[in-house]
């Protein structure tokens, strides 16, 4: 692909997120493992953050790590989860969902230089306020073992496209790479400023 037709691509990817951005959280149905299965990919900004984590552990993780930030995200997702549930209040919760996405991009475009530790606590915080709003938005009477599930295996997927992402990104040019980690920032931005 020709440097030209990829930029242009960036931008109408960017114009998308511009319109989509707006969507995330609308009350969509939360009844049970299919609705917990669609949650994360009903929301851009739960679809870009567990992407990036993917992209992340596949790009800069050593291989006998790689599956370290997708397993710390499901777990912290399922802990945020459970502190809605238990009706403890995390304040800022939408727009600390914006500011992860816009945190991930950036941790992309800094690569190498995040040690493993700072990077894994990094996906840990964001995935507490993802997995917060899915516990928040559980409907009353319906199982939370059944949706709980879905929507981690849905977080799973998700992780899964971007270890798929993360190897195609590493046979591209560098500033390919870098190209992605700063839409994904600048898209977080984008949410946290619609959201303030």
């Amino acid at each position: 692909m020709k440097k030209s037709n990829f930029l242009q691509s960036l931008g109408a990817v960017a114009l998308l997120l511009t319109t989509a951005s707006a969507q995330a959280h609308t009350g969509h149905g939360t009844e049970g493992f299919a609705a917990g299965l669609s949650h994360p990919f009903m929301g851009l900004d739960h679809l870009l953050a567990m992407v990036a984590v993917g992209i992340w552990s596949m790009a800069i993780l050593p291989k006998a790590l790689r599956f370290a930030g997708p397993m710390v995200f499901i777990a912290m997702l399922l802990v945020g989860a459970l502190t809605a549930m238990a009706g403890v209040l995390l304040p800022q919760v939408e727009s600390g969902i914006a500011v992860s996405v816009a945190v991930l991009g950036a941790m992309l475009l800094m690569a190498r230089r995040i040690g493993l530790v700072a990077g894994l606590t990094i996906v840990a915080v964001a995935a507490v306020f993802h997995g917060y709003a899915h516990g928040a938005e559980l409907a009353a009477g319906h199982s939370f073992a059944a949706y709980a599930a879905g929507f981690m295996l849905g977080s799973a997927a998700l992780h899964g496209a971007g270890f798929g992402a993360g190897v195609v990104l590493q046979r591209l040019p560098v500033w390919v790479g870098r190209s992605v980690a700063a839409l994904l920032g600048a898209s977080g931005l984008l949410m946290l400023a619609t959201r303030l």
